[in-house]
């Protein structure tokens, strides 16, 4: 099957004043590198005349395809229907808003076929962004290097280029979309490279993300710190925190009836073991133990069982089958 050069996937919502533009450069840069490529454009259920403009585009350019959502879905949502239908040999993925360059495409690609990497991260060094936004990233890159193990500066830089079987191999949902890195390597993709890309000022519009994405994406990363370990094997983890539960009871259990008999042997005064607060911890360290284990039961039948893929809404699509 022929490959083409690259298959560029762009989420938007609500870009309607940048996607001429933006189209216009790509297709600029592509013939001057005499690139074979697709533009897939992923609409998120814009309320503006984005889809309209994408139509519009379409005519002018037959590279241009793309697939809109009836609402609102997420950049997560979007970047996996688009990788759905890439056809090129290198996908990059990159924003609508002008603050990604695509000066940066042919430079991108030589990395991933020349010094043979899975991925390569772009980095931001220099930002066009006010404080609220750069300095909760440097918090929020720092503790996902932590975790991950991932030696990259800018986890959340939109303009990413990778090798086409990490996009077929890697399935994105919630807002995952930020650790890519991450679940590449969890597949085996571990060879991850970083470029320093151009950050350019936003010229049309407002940013579509809120100070509520740093909550959630420190959500998502201990959800994935755990789910990349144990995610195939949960009782492995549930199980073995219920069962350590479970020692300690036993173990204070063993304390208390030992701590009673050795003072019934002294002739003392004793009370009712029910009446020492370690027994309500005992008894808390008990419960616990059996429902953790439980949970990893229950998790481990849900997991043999479970076939569903997440499933998105598509409403429209153009130049695709």
């Amino acid at each position: 099957m022929f490959k083409l050069d690259l298959s560029i996937v762009i989420p938007l919502f609500n870009e309607e004043e940048s996607l001429p533009e933006l189209t216009d450069w790509i297709a600029r840069v592509m013939e001057r590198e005499s690139f074979s490529y697709e533009i897939i454009f992923v609409n998120d259920g814009s309320t503006d005349d984005s889809w309209s403009v994408i139509e519009g585009l379409r005519q002018r350019n037959p590279n241009v395809k793309a697939i809109s959502f009836r609402k609102n879905q997420g950049k997560s949502a979007g970047l996996n229907q688009g990788f759905k239908a890439c056809t090129g040999e290198v996908v990059v993925t990159m924003d609508a808003d002008l603050q990604d360059s695509p000066e940066e495409l042919p430079e991108l690609r030589r990395m991933i076929l020349e010094d043979h990497y899975d991925l390569v991260s772009g980095w931001k060094q220099k930002r066009y962004d006010p404080i609220t936004k750069t300095l909760p990233t440097k918090l929020f890159n720092a503790a996902t290097r932590r975790i991950s193990k991932i030696k990259l500066n800018d986890f959340n830089c939109g303009l990413k280029a990778y090798r086409l079987e990490v996009v077929q191999n890697v399935e994105i949902y919630g807002e995952m979309h930020r650790y890519i890195p991450f679940l590449a390597k969890n597949k085996g993709f571990d060879k991850i490279g970083e470029k320093v890309v151009q950050h350019q000022a936003r010229k049309y519009g407002t940013t579509k993300f809120g100070l509520d994405r740093f909550v959630n994406g420190f959500l998502d990363l201990g959800t994935l710190a755990v789910m990349g370990k144990f995610g195939r094997r949960p009782m492995h983890f549930f199980g073995a925190a219920g069962s350590l539960m479970f020692l300690l009871s036993v173990a204070l259990l063993a304390y208390l009836g030992g701590f009673k008999l050795y003072l019934l042997s002294q002739g003392m005064e004793v009370r009712l073991i029910t009446e020492n607060p370690l027994f309500y911890i005992l008894l808390t360290l008990t419960i616990l133990g059996v429902q953790l284990f439980a949970v990893g039961f229950m998790a481990e039948l849900l997991l043999r069982v479970s076939t569903k893929k997440h499933d998105y809404t598509v409403d429209a699509k153009i130049g695709l089958d």
